[in-house]
């Protein structure tokens, strides 16, 4: 009765032990190392079943490290431990040898006399299994099978509570960080966005590597390549990762799919791929991506419960990327009325009080007669002219967005901002007259290459601080200057760019004028408008 009490109590303490943790690692342990101290047990273990079949887990007590490093990998769920997966009752043996269902023991293996084995059952699935050996009293009796019976069955509900409550704490990390995401990605490029959420994903599903990748072209595996990464080398990886039929197939059928091995890679720093997760989403605007994470091989398998939060996340990361895009769009737009209002206002307000007022002056200079007052006000008229002229090319440039793109102005525009930004102070551009009306398509192109090549002949050679570029179009002909504020072209400096444009502007029956002092240079290309353009 003594002896039963004391047993009773041990087993209440094995209870209270197995209870009192929520982390599911440390309750494990705690589980098997009750029962060796409950039954008096050398050696035990507790197997966690695999969703497949076979042993997920095995976690061990009573073996030193030196004999787990000889004995190499652990059980894999063959033999009684098999038996005992495939039939969920207890088995107890006096001698393990004498079972037939027994396959031994590999070398190195402390010898095991009697065995007890007993599942564990959470809401009616089996979740694994506790084995015991050797125990001091020299065998398994049937009151330590009801004891370690009783232990599995409270341990079972010790599991499902850390698993709920590991689920909860992964639940919180999963939203936090989507909330996280979101906020950055709203902040953020397409690019950007697609590196903060593969990085978060791998970091919230511990895999070694996480990549995002577009699908338009699903016949190429270098095509598919998005966006990834956590690791350098992400091409490369991406590539041998699309070129595995399931991740091919999941990616085909849009389906969420867990991988329990990608075997068959290398990467480029040596790593060797194992299980793994595909995700296929609705990326930007609709247009179908697909996350995939990868863990190192050995690493416990991806979770259905780790697919499921990786669909929400991907979902939650798609729908964020939209909306950045929805807001850079409606950005865009804000700009473009802005501009045009500017336009608007230039065009209808200033240039017209510009205007008036060179004529009032115009006027009061006909009042006034030849003189050096005169002269003056026909100098401040010339000013205001070239105000307005460049203030009607701030207005096209303002506006550009709404016209033809390959028009002349657009090419000009687009070559002095990428070629005149290089001196000190950029470039300028003027236009005058039906600038586009009069160039035909070969007359543009003459004209965008004599203005590149000036303009990159002064930042190569000129030492100047600033250029100009000024077009004037008129029914009979177009004229192109290209001025700048540098040391002149003198007598040893290359001349090959010269020439090309004089043998430009004799093609056209045009005339290259050259004017170089140490003050300056400009080039004049005059070329005539073809016939029927002025018809």
């Amino acid at each position: 009765m003594l002896d039963t009490q004391g047993r009773l109590r041990a087993l209440v303490r094995a209870n209270r032990a197995v209870v009192s943790h929520l982390d599911l690692p440390v309750v494990l342990r705690t589980i098997i190392e009750a029962a060796v101290e409950l039954v008096g047990a050398r050696y035990g273990a507790l197997g966690v079943i695999a969703e497949g079949g076979g042993l997920e887990q095995f976690i061990h007590v009573g073996m030193t490290d030196d004999v787990v490093d000889r004995i190499g990998h652990l059980p894999e769920g063959h033999g009684l431990l098999g038996a005992l997966i495939d039939d969920p009752r207890p088995i107890r043996l006096d001698s393990i040898a004498d079972d037939p269902r027994s396959s031994g023991f590999p070398e190195g293996h402390p010898p095991m006399t009697a065995f007890l084995g007993v599942p564990i059952t959470v809401r009616d699935a089996v979740y694994g299994n506790l084995y015991l050996t050797d125990p001091v009293g020299g065998g398994f009796t049937e009151d330590d099978e009801q004891l370690v019976k009783a232990l599995a069955a409270n341990a079972g509900f010790a599991i499902d509570n850390a698993r709920l409550f590991a689920e909860t704490v992964a639940r919180q990390a999963w939203s936090a960080s989507a909330a996280e995401m979101t906020a950055s990605i709203l902040g953020s490029d397409t690019a950007e966005a697609q590196e903060e959420f593969a990085t978060r994903a791998a970091g919230l599903l511990e895999a070694r590597s996480a990549v995002v990748l577009g699908t338009g072209v699903p016949d190429d595996p270098a095509a598919l390549l998005g966006r990834s990464d956590r690791q350098a080398g992400g091409a490369e990886e991406c590539a041998l990762v699309l070129d595995n039929d399931r991740v091919r197939s999941a990616i085909e059928g849009a389906q969420p799919t867990r991988l329990d091995e990608l075997s068959g890679y290398a990467f480029a720093d040596g790593w060797e791929p194992g299980p793994a997760v595909v995700v296929p989403f609705d990326g930007k605007t609709g247009s179908p991506e697909v996350l995939i994470a990868v863990r190192e091989s050995g690493a416990p398998p991806f979770t259905a419960f780790e697919l499921e939060r990786a669909v929400t996340f991907s979902r939650q990361a798609a729908l964020a990327m939209e909306l950045a895009e929805a807001r850079a769009d409606r950005e865009r737009v804000v700009l473009l009325e802005d501009r045009a209002r500017i336009a608007r206002d230039l065009h209808d307000h200033v240039i017209q009080q510009l205007f008036g007022a060179g004529l009032e002056l115009q006027s009061v200079q006909s009042a006034l007669g030849p003189g050096a007052l005169a002269d003056r006000i026909d100098g401040t008229v010339k000013s205001l002219d070239d105000a307005i002229a460049q203030i009607r090319t701030a207005i096209f440039s303002l506006s550009r967005q709404q016209g033809p793109a390959d028009s002349l102005r657009h090419r000009l525009l687009d070559i002095v901002q990428e070629v005149g930004v290089a001196l000190p102070r950029p470039a300028t551009v003027s236009f005058a007259g039906p600038v586009d009306l009069v160039a035909d398509p070969a007359l543009a192109d003459d004209v965008a290459a004599f203005v590149r090549e000036g303009l990159t002949n002064v930042v190569r050679h000129a030492g100047a601080e600033t250029a100009t570029v000024d077009v004037v179009a008129s029914a009979d002909e177009i004229t192109v200057d290209v001025a700048d504020d540098g040391a002149g072209i003198g007598e040893t400096s290359r001349r090959s760019g010269l020439a090309n444009l004089s043998e430009r502007a004799e093609r056209r029956a045009g005339v290259l004028d050259v004017e170089s002092t140490p003050n300056g240079t400009r080039l004049r290309l005059r070329l005539p408008v073809p016939v029927e353009r002025v018809r």
